[in-house]
């Protein structure tokens, strides 16, 4: 699912992930979901996502989290 949705290329966004065929980056949608956003309200902002983008984002922060050793 995540490379459906969650792409990186060094052109678009500083190499940052963003939701594939847009300029949003995933963190920018982390930001409004720990902001406190419903997931309408950002789909209403950000109308050329879907539901599964916002999955796919919450998804590639975990797998992030997932491979990161604290210390």
């Amino acid at each position: 699912m995540l490379q459906e949705r969650i792409e990186i290329h060094p052109r678009v966004c500083n190499g940052k992930p963003v939701i594939k065929g847009t300029r949003i980056p995933v963190t920018i949608l982390l930001e409004q979901l720990a902001d406190g956003q419903s997931w309408d309200a950002i789909l209403r902002v950000y109308p050329e996502i879907m539901v599964e983008d916002i999955k796919a984002a919450l998804l590639y922060a975990k797998s992030s989290i997932d491979h990161t050793a604290l210390v």
